[in-house]
């Protein structure tokens, strides 16, 4: 099966031409349809309001997960429930590594339509999955203990949305992203418990 994929822009395409022909050359043109629209229908809902500078903030926050490291230092700093704070934030970090590494695997390019402009600057031109989704997802999963669950299932749905909003992601970026940090946070969080049950 083909995925709606590719490594590179064409030379001389167009943002539109490319989207066009992306849509129509690819038997995954519905999901790319289905992408589009969604950029779309966000970018007008949220695209003149507070959301905006919002997003901008998340998204320094969260390049490179620095936002969420940063955090699970503090947590562990503050001397309570040092044991899952580091198990935390060793699943930010893999999951963040996990979503790079398949991100230069892939190599889906980023949204380019006339209509949806990035509204932040990014480190590349890649884009599936989403490192942003995949760290906070993460941070989700294994911070929620300390910092409670639907606080921080809240703080990843506004995450993703506001990837989309920006335009510098699709939404089937940011789910896969999610659905990514999420898993891999999980297997880390039970092997890094089970060792330290062993210690125990």
């Amino acid at each position: 099966m083909t995925e709606p994929f590719a490594p590179r822009v064409p030379d001389g395409a167009t943002a539109r031409g490319y989207s066009r022909s992306l849509m129509t050359a690819t038997p995954g043109s519905a999901l790319i349809r289905m992408d589009h629209a969604l950029l779309r229908s966000t970018r007008r809902t949220l695209g003149e309001t507070p959301a905006v500078p919002v997003a901008q903030a998340l998204s320094s926050f969260g390049e490179h997960a620095l936002g969420w490291l940063t955090l699970g230092a503090a947590g562990w700093l503050s001397g309570r429930r040092r044991d899952d704070w580091v198990a935390g934030t060793a699943g930010v970090i893999a999951a963040h590594a996990a979503g790079v590494v398949i991100k230069r695997v892939v190599r889906r390019v980023r949204p380019m339509l006339d209509d949806v402009p990035a509204l932040v600057s990014t480190p590349s031109r890649l884009s599936f999955p989403s490192a942003h989704s995949c760290s906070t997802a993460a941070a989700a999963i294994g911070f929620g203990p300390m910092l409670g669950r639907p606080p921080m299932a809240a703080v990843t749905g506004v995450m993703l949305v506001s990837r989309v909003l920006l335009g510098v992601h699709y939404p089937s970026d940011v789910v896969s992203g999610a659905a990514l940090g999420a898993g891999v946070a999980t297997v880390v969080r039970r092997r890094m418990t089970r060792t330290a049950g062993r210690k125990a």
